[in-house]
């Protein structure tokens, strides 16, 4: 049972990851277009 559960979590934790820019705007109440451009910032 505790396999099934971190299974979901590794599956849970790479959608979010895939899918952060939609989320982290929502989640800030910023446009996904601010969110993308500080994310790309950070990676210089």
């Amino acid at each position: 049972m505790g396999f099934i559960i971190f299974i979901a979590l590794v599956v849970v934790a790479y959608l979010a990851w895939r899918n952060r820019v939609p989320l982290l705007a929502k989640v800030l109440g910023q446009s996904e277009a601010r969110v993308s451009r500080r994310l790309d910032k950070r990676r210089d």
